[in-house]
C-alpha cells in the first residue's frame, strides 16, 4: 500500500509541475492556442495519482501489491505513463515554440508517444487480470 501511496504522491507533484510549466511557458511565449501541454496536468493526475490512490485503497482487501505479476504491471505502467507524459511535454513545447518539424521527426514524436500509450494499455489489461485473480481468491 505504501508503494502505491508514494507513487500517487510522485504523480501529484509531477502533475502540479506540469500544470505550472504549461501555464508559465505559454504565458512567457504569449501562446494562446491549444497545445498538448494543456492535457499533461490532467493526464498525470488521472493516470498517475488517481490510479495509484485507487490501487492503495484496493490493496488492503485484495493484497494486490503482493500478488504475482504486480511488479510487472507496476514497471510497465509507470514506463508507459512516463513515456506518454514526456512526449506530451515535448510535443506541447514544440507546438508553443512553433518549431518546424520534418515529417520524419513529427512521425517519430507520434510513434514514441504511441509506444507509451501501448505500454499503458497493456498495463491496464495486466491490472484487470490481477484484479480478477485477487477477487476470485478472496471469494474462496
Amino acid at each position: 500500500m505504501k508503494k502505491c501511496i508514494d507513487t500517487a504522491f510522485f504523480y501529484a507533484v509531477a502533475a502540479l509541475a506540469g500544470g505550472v510549466y504549461f501555464r508559465e511557458f505559454t504565458k512567457f511565449n504569449q501562446f494562446t492556442g491549444v497545445t498538448a501541454l494543456g492535457k499533461l496536468h490532467t493526464h498525470l493526475f488521472l493516470l498517475g495519482m488517481v490510479i495509484f490512490l485507487l490501487l492503495a485503497a484496493l490493496d488492503a482487501p485484495l493484497s494486490l501489491t503482493r500478488a504475482p505479476g504486480f511488479g510487472r504491471f507496476y514497471l510497465l505502467y509507470n514506463a508507459g505513463v512516463a513515456l506518454t507524459a514526456v512526449m506530451m511535454a515535448v510535443r506541447g513545447t514544440v507546438q508553443v515554440l512553433a518549431l518546424p518539424l520534418s515529417r520524419g521527426t513529427d512521425a517519430a514524436l507520434s510513434g514514441i508517444a504511441g509506444i507509451g500509450h501501448i505500454l499503458t494499455g497493456i498495463s491496464f489489461i495486466l491490472l484487470f487480470l490481477l484484479l480478477r485473480r485477487a477477487a476470485a481468491q478472496r471469494r474462496r
